[in-house]
């Protein structure tokens, strides 16, 4: 039986892609009669116990297409994490509601709340479809080739460090960047889709995947600058020594930490500015410059993977098939076919929610500051098309008449 309301909601971190999964759920909607209603929480799980619900049933088709071209999430977002108590609080509005089908874009923790909530439907033997839509710039969802968000952040970065080592070829120096990611290099690995040369940056790349040690990394970097005259470094949010201890937590004398106790990683600046710190005091190197990318990878507006797009529609018009057409609840899953196609399957809440993919060992080359070409392989189909090229001079150098050697 088609449920006659359902409710959509977006979860954790924006991202440039993020409403058109949510176009895809309200669109897709319209075209199965059963429906009367499509509601949409305001700020994801805070707004649907607060009751405070947008009636997305009046939207025009038009504004939809407009706002899923926009970045960042349309609805409001909440970095809540709900337990089994907030859940219940979920769940009761949702039945208050008559409530059909609950869809909730996001990524780790979205997802486990839409296996929390599903289990208490259960339990009181409630008709409720919960469907997890995927969604993160980490691109840390388990059971997916790669996650909608992480394709337009990647291509974000990938550009950000061509112009960062285009800029450091002109005034040569040492440029460290800081990327977001907590647990997984997926992100900061990005950057070496920048390079169209071999002695182009980022020259060192740092994940989490790896163990970081300070002194082994000054010694990478005086030896790249020493070749080279110059060095470019990408670096993940998430470094940590052997013990398992954030980077930053030895560097700096003051830690911040955010709403759930976590060690603030993004947004500071701090990491960025303590590496060049230890850069410029240990290998007296005199221009060193340090960036932190921060939020804008996630919502910038004009560098948006058409792939990215076009898949983050997809997983929300998949989730409304599912649930009306299906009897089970599930997270929507991307698969990859061939060398760049994809299918969508729905994968048990229990197999993705709560948990986290770090970047394989295949992607990661054996000095353990740089990637492989499998990984080259796998993200650059994710990028899209008309990525931007650089180009150089040829060094048709003329004869010294003052300076001859």
């Amino acid at each position: 039986m088609t449920p006659k309301k359902i409710l959509v909601a977006q979860g954790g971190g924006p991202t440039a892609v993020i409403n058109q999964s949510l176009a895809g759920v309200v669109l897709e909607a319209r075209k199965f009669h059963g429906v009367s209603r499509v509601y949409g929480a305001h700020h994801g799980v805070r707004g649907i116990v607060n009751e405070d619900l947008l009636d997305l049933t009046q939207e025009t088709s038009h504004n939809l297409e407009m706002v899923a071209n926009t970045p960042s999430s349309a609805l409001g977002s909440t970095r809540d994490k709900p337990d089994a108590k907030y859940c219940h609080e979920i769940f009761k509005v949702l039945q208050a509601h008559g409530i059909g089908a609950f869809f909730y874009i996001g990524g780790n923790d979205s997802s486990d709340t839409v296996r929390i909530v599903n289990e208490e439907a259960l339990k009181a033997n409630y008709s409720l479809r919960c469907v997890h839509i995927p969604k993160t710039i980490d691109n840390d969802l388990v059971g997916n080739d790669h996650t909608p968000g992480f394709p337009s952040a990647a291509r974000f970065v990938a550009q950000a460090f061509a112009g960062a080592n285009l800029d450091n070829a002109a005034l040569p120096g040492v440029y460290v960047g800081v990327v977001m990611g907590r647990h997984a290099g997926f992100l900061t690995a990005a950057s070496a889709l920048g390079k169209k040369f071999p002695e182009d940056g980022p020259h060192l790349i740092y994940v989490p995947e790896r163990v970081f040690d300070i002194d082994k990394f000054l010694a990478d970097v005086k030896k790249t600058y020493d070749r080279l005259g110059r060095c470019v470094i990408a670096v993940s949010e998430g470094i940590h020594d052997a013990e398992g201890a954030p980077i930053i937590t030895k560097l700096a004398e003051q830690i911040e930490h955010d709403a759930h106790g976590n060690v603030q990683l993004s947004g500071t600046g701090a990491l960025a500015d303590l590496l060049c710190e230890e850069i410029k005091n240990k290998l007296k190197i005199k221009r060193v410059r340090g960036d932190t990318f921060g939020y804008l990878q996630r919502s910038f507006i004009g560098c948006v993977s058409d792939v990215d797009q076009r898949e983050a529609r997809e997983v929300g018009e998949k989730a409304v098939q599912y649930a009306m057409w299906g009897e089970h609840s599930g997270s929507v899953s991307i698969k990859r076919t061939g060398y760049y196609s994809v299918d969508y399957e729905l994968a048990p809440l229990e197999s993705v929610a709560g948990k986290t993919r770090v970047m394989e060992d295949e992607f990661i080359a054996s000095c353990g500051t740089d990637v492989t070409d499998a990984f080259r392989l796998y993200l650059r189909p994710l990028l899209g098309s008309r990525m931007p090229d650089a180009f150089r001079l040829r060094p048709n150098a003329v004869a010294k008449v003052l300076h001859r050697g």
